[in-house]
């Protein structure tokens, strides 16, 4: 099978390194890639964002499969594009995809369908908004309404804090996204990513994870797209993953396809696990990026035969194994991220790969044979263990051997499962 993957971070390094082990593959092409990718596959200088090249390279080169990375290629209808020239494509449809690309649209979906979530109110101006912080009080939650990198979320723990969110968001803050804003209600718990694989009509539970959004050590600081993940979540117990399935999932697939947007693909919820049981967070309509790497080591099933499944209406026939094992995977960020940071700084020296250890390349670049950081989230040190404080200590000593003047990470990855483990 020839398969294209489209996307350059270190979501799509993992999904390469997984695709390139199957049987299944003849050729894996990546658009645009990056140097790690690289080492999997042929990279393609198209841009991404111009559907019609995307589609001219599919037809030139007899792509059989189409995976889709990232967020944006989706709810920009890349998915639609491709499907209505005939091709095979992992990724929902510009309609299912605003299950990512609308909070409210996410949040009407719920209300309608009765699943779990934090009780909200849709404003598209400023002092309503503000109106009814002021009623509800703190802490509470505010968000733009569309795409924002994993930036567009305020967790307020004050009223003020909130007020300022609302005016950070319709002052252009988050461009177009901010143009709605979401404000919900807080949910006290533990947080989970869970992700299951959809078809249309059927549902495959894969693995759940737990990501460390804010920047600094102890979970302070400002939100970032992730400083680091582990799996499997420890509170995502077997009958938390069951109630999640029939209480959130597959009222979800269901309500879609009743309204008309079936949704094919993965669907990554955000969950907090509350004294109440799962609730949802949020919706994303791809695999997580740095949850996909941890879930990546430790998926023992063929990768390209589970996408292709849920992209033909096949997936009630497959099943997915996992390694028991834990993985943990640590983000080495530019210094100044998620705020400005310098580019092309120089990357000296990495680890090497073994059994046990891998480095994905999130935002890296070649220049002139040297290997330089261009993102503001740039390696995924990723490591596999017995528990997750195994892992985590193989993940640090891997990252210890990373030469980059300008990266900086958390200390603290796994903080919660390995006092667990010490409980």
């Amino acid at each position: 099978m020839k398969v294209l993957l489209i996307g350059s971070g270190g979501r799509e390094h993992a999904l390469a390194w997984k695709l390139a082990q199957s049987p299944r593959l003849t050729k894996l092409y990546a658009a645009p890639g990056n140097p790690g990718i690289g080492e999997e596959a042929e990279l393609v200088a198209i841009n991404t964002e111009d559907q019609q090249a995307v589609l001219a390279f599919c037809q030139a080169n007899a792509i059989d499969f189409i995976v889709v990375g990232p967020e944006a290629p989706l709810v920009a209808g890349l998915a639609d594009t491709l499907r209505e020239a005939g091709f095979t494509v992992f990724g929902p449809s510009a309609a299912a995809a605003q299950l990512e690309g609308s909070k409210g649209f996410t949040k009407d979906i719920c209300a309608k369908y009765s699943i779990s979530t934090g009780a909200y109110q849709r404003f598209t101006a400023a002092e309503p908004a503000k109106a009814y912080i002021r009623e509800q009080g703190a802490p509470i939650v505010i968000k733009a309404d569309g795409l924002a990198a994993g930036k567009g979320v305020t967790v307020a723990m004050m009223v003020d804090e909130a007020l300022d969110a609302v005016d950070s968001c319709f002052d252009g803050a988050f461009g177009a996204a901010g143009a709605e804003v979401v404000v919900e209600a807080y949910l006290d718990g533990e947080e989970a990513s869970f992700f299951c694989l959809c078809d249309g009509t059927h549902a495959l539970a894969l693995a759940s994870a737990q990501d460390h959004k804010r920047v600094g050590d102890g979970d302070t600081g400002p939100n970032t797209g992730g400083m680091g993940a582990y799996s499997p979540a420890p509170v995502m117990t077997p009958d938390m993953v069951e109630r999640t399935m029939k209480e959130i999932i597959e009222p979800t697939i269901r309500g879609m396809t009743d309204s008309g947007h079936p949704f094919s693909g993965v669907l990554f919820a955000g969950l907090m696990i509350t004294k109440k049981g799962p609730e949802l967070i949020e919706y994303n309509v791809r695999f997580g990026d740095p949850e996909t790497q941890v879930l990546m080591m430790r998926l023992k099933s063929d990768l390209l035969t589970l996408l292709h499944a849920a992209a033909t209406g096949t997936l009630d026939q497959m099943d997915a194994e996992w390694r028991d094992e834990a993985a943990l995977t640590v983000v080495m960020a530019s210094r100044g991220y998620p705020g400005t940071y310098e580019k092309n700084t120089p990357i000296t020296a990495l680890p090497e790969a073994d059994a046990n250890t891998k480095v994905f390349h999130a935002g890296t670049a070649l220049k002139d044979g040297q290997l330089v950081a261009t993102g503001g989230r740039v390696l995924n040190v990723t490591a596999m263990g017995d528990t997750v404080g195994a892992a985590k200590a193989t993940a640090y000593a891997a990252l210890a051997k990373v030469k980059w003047e300008n990266g900086f990470s958390r200390s603290d990855i796994g903080w919660q499962a390995v006092a667990r483990e010490k409980a």
